[in-house]
């Protein structure tokens, strides 16, 4: 089951998910072929810094973080990838690593890449590392307000 959390929001707005069960992985990779979904519809959450407050990055699970292109967009001096460490005491209902991409469930910015907006649909992390939700991305735009631009990097 979802993150109690983000089934509640999700519930209250009425939007129409789906939940996926896979075996335990770990990587975006290892997700996506777990699932068998294309990497680029897998939306992971990478937990970053800007100008020292923590934020979330969503981005397709194929592509990485480029920083100062996320930094540009944030309007920031600086962009840094979070450590586990930064962050795990934030989402006490989620693993480590499996964070929903709901930042403004815990009080945090979102940004999500602009190419995440070309698929109807997205799946992401839902708490844990064996469910995803998959739900209409122009849901996730409208319920988690990200500020979206382009900040992905090949590789």
């Amino acid at each position: 089951m979802p993150a109690k959390k983000l089934k509640e929001f999700l519930d209250a707005q009425g939007v129409r998910y789906v939940t996926l069960t896979h075996s335990p992985a770990f990587t975006a990779p290892e997700i996506a072929a777990s699932a068998h979904i294309p990497g680029k519809q897998l939306a992971k959450t990478v937990m970053v810094k800007i100008d020292g407050a923590m934020a979330m990055a969503v981005l397709p699970a194929n592509v990485g973080v480029d920083f100062k292109a996320l930094a540009a967009l944030a309007g920031a001096r600086r962009a840094e990838l979070a450590t586990e460490a930064d962050f795990a005491d934030l989402f006490p209902e989620c693993e480590v690593g499996a964070m929903p991409p709901f930042g403004n469930l815990y009080g945090m910015a979102v940004f999500a890449e602009q190419s995440l907006a070309e698929d109807l649909e997205i799946a992401f992390n839902a708490g844990s590392h064996k469910e995803l939700v998959r739900l209409a991305y122009a849901d996730f735009a409208r319920l988690a307000q990200p500020k979206v631009g382009v900040f992905a990097r090949k590789g």
